[in-house]
């Protein structure tokens, strides 16, 4: 049976205890921004979407960060998020995010695969591209050695499309240092592909 929503009013969240209240009522009282609400939520489906996150991408560390990322977005939206239904609110939310994660990791593949054609065309004679694979290996460790900052930002802008100003919202810096970590990154890149001119 459906809550009523008109009684939102008449209940005084203040003095309740949230564990075991339906789904409905623990939205209710995240609306009206309880921590407690939130952590009973959190409480009851933390371990089911990470077993949805985790099978889907295999990958622990991955996993339980998507699962924050849905947690933290339904808490900065409590005051406004709308959910019927809290089950299926939450399933779709980490599939969504599965979803964006692999399609990163697409973009993410092409991009390098588009560096790499380009720096092949530039730097090398067909007779000398040893193997492809090995060259492929080489960007990724190239990309490993720059600093976890520089790389989140130019993921995000080279991989996930998001402009200087996006960024700079999201990760609280300003525009200039976000295009300075682009720069920063887009040169090492290049810089340190000329390096593999004939792989062993």
């Amino acid at each position: 049976m459906l809550y009523d929503y008109s009684l939102q009013t008449k209940i005084n969240y203040s003095q309740m205890n949230f564990k075991g209240l339906e789904d409905q009522l623990l939205v209710l009282g995240l609306n009206q921004g309880h921590p407690a609400a939130f952590e009973e939520i959190y409480s009851r489906y933390w371990f089911k979407i990470y077993r949805i996150a985790f099978n889907q991408t295999g990958n622990k560390e991955e996993a339980e960060e998507l699962v924050q990322d849905v947690f933290l977005s339904i808490w900065n939206r409590r005051e406004t998020i709308v959910i019927n239904n809290l089950d299926l609110y939450l399933v779709i939310s980490i599939k969504n995010k599965v979803y964006d994660l692999i399609r990163s990791k697409i973009n993410f593949r092409k991009y390098q695969e588009h560096i790499i054609l380009k720096e092949i065309d530039f730097h090398f004679n067909t007779d000398e591209i040893v193997n492809y694979t090995e060259l492929t290996d080489a960007v990724e460790k190239v990309l490993s050695l720059l600093p976890e900052k520089s790389v989140h930002i130019f993921k995000k802008s080279r991989f996930e499309n998001m402009n200087t100003k996006e960024i700079a919202v999201q990760m609280k810096l300003s525009e200039k240092a976000v295009e300075y970590h682009i720069t920063k990154s887009l040169k090492f890149l290049k810089e340190n592909l000329k390096d593999y001119s004939r792989l062993n």
